[in-house]
């Protein structure tokens, strides 16, 4: 016969090196912060946006923009502002998306993201980086904006992915089978990138496993375990991020990976990240990256649907140390709004012709 006893030291941590706090479903931080039926309209149409510009039925360019990461969201919700204003003006060319990154990968260690250590103090209020990275998209949303983010831990994702009109998984994580298995089940489209390598199979890979249905192991919307069953999901496309320091947005490399991508029967649909090895690590250089991805489209490569950009306030970074300067990035430098906003009204204008 179990005792309460017996279940009890059964579900004690077997090492001192692991503690557990409970931290709210899914489905209740849902209920706490509800998405309303009109912003859940919005969603649904913006994905459509989003996927007809990626199939090529939508002309456009896809633009996802903005922070690097989110840490502070007075600062979030400004930028969103700024560029919900912007949107409208060069809607003919452009489709605006807004970074929401509130996960951040890690080689080592450091500052994982907003859901994670929202306070910026080491605390790790997971609980409190829930509800405030929820609250900040749902802000953002009432701007105006679709927003994007990068879909880290799978378990954490049922949080918000319901706010997403895009997403991406990075070049770390584009080879675990857990995180295809999660794309599969996901109704929004979602990019993969290449390699930290700069090799495009890893993507191809991923993209066709995601478009096949599975059967999984994950967490139900109450947070039990459970036996999840996807359907596939068919608006998945390559990110180009370039590998090893090198780029791989210029022309060759273009061809090469819509010659893979067409080799494994995968629409041709390429988005170019302008930052990380495309730009050298150097935001400032970000603006050439776009330009000449606008000079390929105007030159008749109908693959090329997107683009994404880190921009915040002000450019650069900051160390997370001291006292912070508002509107600059604690992660990954950022270009600032000044120049954001001439290099999208450029890209806009020659892009009309």
């Amino acid at each position: 016969m179990t005792t309460t006893a017996t279940v009890q030291t059964l579900i004690e941590p077997s090492t001192a090196c692991r503690s557990a706090q409970p931290l709210p479903s899914p489905a209740v931080l849902r209920q706490r912060l509800p998405l309303s039926a009109e912003l859940a309209a919005r969603v649904h149409a913006d994905r459509n946006a989003i996927r007809a510009v990626l199939d090529g039925r939508d002309p456009r360019l896809l633009v996802v923009v903005g922070p690097c990461s989110l840490h502070d969201p007075v600062a979030a919700l400004e930028y969103a502002e700024r560029l919900a204003a912007l949107a409208p003006q060069l809607s003919d060319q452009l489709l605006l998306v807004m970074r929401a990154y509130v996960e951040k990968p890690r080689t080592t260690v450091g500052w994982k993201g907003l859901l994670y250590d929202p306070h910026l103090d080491g605390s790790g209020d997971m609980a409190e980086g829930l509800r405030l990275s929820r609250r900040l998209m749902l802000d953002i949303l009432e701007t105006g904006l679709p927003i994007a983010s990068e879909l880290l831990q799978p378990m954490a994702a049922g949080y918000f992915d319901d706010l997403l009109g895009w997403a991406a998984i990075g070049a770390r994580t584009s080879e675990s089978q857990i995180h295809r298995e999660m794309v599969s089940g996901l109704d929004l489209p979602v990019g993969f990138k290449n390699g930290t390598d700069g090799s495009l199979g890893i993507a191809c890979d991923a993209m066709r496993s995601a478009a096949h249905p599975h059967r999984h192991f994950g967490i139900d919307a109450l947070g039990h375990p459970a036996l999840l069953e996807t359907r596939g999901n068919p608006d998945t496309h390559l990110v180009l991020r370039g590998g090893h320091g090198a780029p791989n947005y210029d022309a060759a490399s273009i061809a090469a990976a819509r010659a893979a991508l067409q080799k494994q029967g995968i629409a041709p649909g390429i988005m170019v990240d302008c930052s990380h090895a495309n730009s050298g690590k150097d935001p400032l250089r970000q603006p050439a990256v776009l330009q000449a991805v606008i000079a390929q489209r105007l030159a008749g490569d109908a693959s090329l649907r997107g683009v994404m950009l880190e921009s915040h306030l002000f450019d650069g970074c900051q160390p997370l140390s001291g006292e912070l300067r508002y509107g600059v990035s604690i992660t990954d430098g950022c270009l600032g709004w000044t120049g954001t906003e001439q290099l999208l009204r450029q890209a806009a204008e020659a892009l009309r012709g």
